[in-house]
C-alpha cells in the first residue's frame, strides 16, 4: 500500500510587531501653572514651557523615533517641531491627538469651573461620560485617540513614533493600555513635558496590546528650576 502524501507542517502564524509610542506632553504653557482648563484654547507656550520643550527633545533624541505626530493646537505643535528638529524629522499633525474641549469651562480653573456651575461640575468630576457644558467626554477623547494609535500602529509597525498631545488624550491612552476603566486617570500625574512609553500592537482579528513600558517620564527636566 503506498504511503500516503502528507502536507508541510504550517507554522504558527506570526504576530505583528509593536510600535512604541512615545506620549510626550508640551510643555508649560500660558494658564498651566494657574492649572486652568486650556482645552481646545490654542494658548502658546511659555518662555519656561519652551526651555522644556528642548530639553524633551534632547532627552527623545535617543529613542530615534522615525516619526512625530501633533496634536493641531500650538502648544504641542511647538514641542513637536522642536522634537523633530532635533531629529531631523517634520512634524505630521493628527487632528485626534487634540486636547478634550472644555466647552464653556475653557480657560477657567476648577474651583472657577465648581462655582460657576456646581451640580454640572459634581457630575462630570464623578463619571467619564459627563462632558463640560457643551464640552466633550473622556470617553469621546478615548475613543478618536485609540482609533489615532491603532492606524499609526499599522503604518509603523516594528518602529518607534512621538505623539506629541495633551493631559487628557495620554491619559485615556494609558488607561486603555493599562485596562483600566477612565476613572484611574485621576490616580497618575502626566507633567508638563513628560513622556510615557506604551508599546502597541493590533492583531490581525482587531484585538489590541499593549504593555507600558513608563509613566510620566521628567528626569531630563531636573536641571530646571521649579
Amino acid at each position: 500500500m503506498s504511503a500516503q502524501p502528507t502536507s508541510p507542517p504550517t507554522s504558527p502564524p506570526t504576530s505583528p510587531p509593536v510600535v512604541r509610542l512615545i506620549l510626550a506632553r508640551h510643555g508649560e504653557a500660558e494658564g498651566s501653572r494657574e492649572f486652568r482648563f486650556n482645552g481646545s484654547s490654542d494658548v502658546p507656550l511659555t518662555p519656561r514651557g519652551m526651555a522644556q520643550a528642548r530639553l524633551l527633545a534632547d532627552a527623545l533624541y535617543s529613542v530615534a523615533p522615525v516619526a512625530v505626530y501633533s496634536s493641531p493646537l500650538a502648544r504641542a505643535r511647538a514641542t513637536a517641531e522642536a522634537i523633530a528638529t532635533r531629529a531631523n524629522l517634520v512634524v505630521e499633525i493628527q487632528p485626534n491627538l487634540r486636547e478634550q474641549s472644555y466647552g464653556s469651562w475653557e480657560r477657567l480653573t476648577a474651583d472657577e469651573a465648581r462655582q460657576r456651575d456646581p451640580k454640572r461640575f459634581a457630575a462630570w468630576s464623578a463619571g467619564q461620560r459627563i462632558a463640560p457644558p457643551a464640552g466633550e467626554t473622556l470617553s469621546a477623547v478615548r475613543q478618536r485617540v485609540v482609533a489615532c494609535v491603532c492606524e499609526l500602529a499599522e503604518r509603523h509597525a516594528g518602529e518607534t513614533v512621538a505623539l506629541v498631545a495633551h493631559v487628557g488624550p495620554i491619559k485615556a491612552l494609558l488607561c486603555v493600555a493599562m485596562g483600566l476603566p477612565l476613572s484611574g486617570s485621576r490616580r497618575f500625574w502626566i507633567d508638563p513635558a513628560s513622556y510615557s512609553v506604551v508599546d502597541w500592537r493590533v492583531t490581525a482579528d482587531g484585538q489590541q496590546h499593549s504593555l507600558v513600558r513608563g509613566i510620566n517620564v521628567v528626569s531630563h527636566l531636573s536641571g530646571l528650576p521649579r
